[in-house]
């Protein structure tokens, strides 16, 4: 059974009331994203504004779009890419509640889109 990681369990149960897959596929796809997006976290660190560090995680924030090509390099459907985009994205307000950041996510969230990768 996939766990989803890095993304919390709460975060994980929102974002699929949300997103048009079922609950139960959303952490393989998340787990799979991982696994796609984990060896790349140098590049992210050059290329992206990483916005929170976790003991688990890494937040950054990537241009418009970047759901849909990391969805295509996969060979995911468009309801698997949004799945995803909203899991990261709750992901990342949940960071912002924490650090007491959220508004200034959720402004963030207009214009790019969130991308957490395990540490």
């Amino acid at each position: 059974m996939a766990r989803g990681d890095p993304l919390d369990g709460q975060v994980l149960v929102l974002a699929a009331a949300k997103a048009s897959v079922a609950p139960d596929r959303l952490p393989g796809l998340v787990d799979r994203a991982q696994a796609h997006l984990g060896p790349r976290i140098g590049e992210y660190r050059r290329e992206y504004e990483c916005v929170a560090e976790e003991d688990d995680r890494s937040v950054f924030l990537a241009e418009q779009g970047h759901w849909a090509r990391i969805g295509e390099e996969l060979g995911l459907g468009e309801r698997e890419v949004d799945a995803l985009r909203r899991a990261h994205e709750e992901q990342l307000r949940r960071s912002g509640t924490v650090e007491d950041r959220r508004e200034e996510f959720e402004s963030a969230l207009d214009i790019r889109e969130a991308v957490v990768v395990g540490t």
